[in-house]
């Protein structure tokens, strides 16, 4: 078990990206979501992170029927973790961490949830028209009001997060971060080790491309996310599946799935790393926890350099439009 930031909860190395319980990576249905959480419960897996946005609502409401149905078991065994900041209803304020809109978006995120409060609260996106210190004192207010229990932020830069932590702990910044993509390494990994903070890897497994059924063009075509993404748009695409061909095959020389290979070598870059891949499938869910078992030598994570050397991926990890609100750093 790792900690969820400085004295925080302790929860499972693999935690629940629940953006897959909305159809983000294809059309999926509740029974599908609550396999999986059935599946967590039964592998002792209780980290799991949403947001209000995920199919505008629906993952939130997802979870919170499952933990309806199960009842206080579930709802004492998931740390829960949920996200506010993004406004998709606006398209002049896409981004708002005002406390007007932060309150009410929380309120209906613990609505859909079915619960009274929520472990981890993110700011999904910093929204620069609200200074740091007023939107510190929301959350700040958040947590007296007992609705939520810690703070966090994705995808924001070093200073930033130093900035924040200095007004009040920060729990955890969560960013993209696996073999194919490594900027975190040039900032947020450390800040977040000199912090106390957890650092919560989402697309831990390339968004696919670190797996052993990485997504054909075909199947993009129902992407709309992926569509423009340049990693998965030809060239692009066919020379990252080839590059990655090698990786495959090393974790099938090691005994293992691919992506179980991707999620144990994000543990082995610090103990305070925490994945979080999202998966329809129970059985490629199982392969993504079974990472939390698996122990790298200094010989097979050096393999591992050897053939994704850092830098490997072909075209960028956003396309212009998917950069909006990012904080870049490097």
């Amino acid at each position: 078990m790792r900690s969820l930031g400085q004295n925080g909860p302790l929860v499972h190395p693999i935690g629940i990206g629940a953006m897959s319980f909305s159809d983000f990576y294809g059309v999926t249905t509740e029974e599908e979501s609550h396999a999986i959480l059935s599946a967590a419960i039964d592998h002792g897996v209780n980290h799991l992170d949403t947001a209000n946005i995920y199919g505008m609502g629906r993952s939130e409401e997802a979870i919170g029927a499952f933990l309806k149905k199960q009842g206080s078991r579930a709802q004492d065994f998931f740390t829960i973790a949920s996200k506010g900041g993004i406004d998709r209803t606006s398209t002049e304020r896409p981004f708002n961490n005002s406390d007007a809109y932060l309150k009410a978006e929380l309120d209906a995120s613990l609505q859909r949830l079915g619960v009274d409060s929520i472990d981890l609260y993110y700011i999904h996106r910093r929204d620069i028209e609200v200074p740091l210190e007023e939107l510190m004192d929301t959350l700040k207010g958040m947590i007296q009001s007992g609705k939520i229990k810690s703070i966090g932020f994705s995808e924001i830069a070093p200073t930033t997060l130093h900035a924040a932590a200095a007004i009040h702990p920060v729990a955890a910044l969560q960013s993209e971060y696996s073999l194919s993509t490594r900027s975190v390494e040039l900032g947020n990994l450390q800040t977040t080790q000199k912090i106390g903070a957890a650092m919560v890897a989402f697309s831990p497994v390339g968004r696919g491309l670190l797996t052993d059924s990485p997504h054909t063009a075909e199947r993009i075509e129902d992407m709309p996310f992926m569509k423009i993404n340049p990693r998965f748009i030809e060239p692009n695409l066919s020379a990252n599946i080839q590059a990655s061909e090698q990786f495959r095959a090393l974790a099938a020389n090691m005994g293992m799935a691919a992506s179980t290979l991707a999620c144990a070598w994000l543990l082995h870059q610090g103990d305070h790393v925490l994945p979080i891949p999202g998966t329809r499938s129970v059985a490629h869910f199982k392969e993504l926890i079974a990472a939390a078992d698996v122990m790298l030598s200094p010989d097979d994570l050096a393999a591992i350099d050897a053939v994704l050397p850092v830098g490997w991926a072909h075209g960028d990890r956003y396309a212009a439009s998917q950069w909006r609100g990012i904080e870049r750093y490097c």
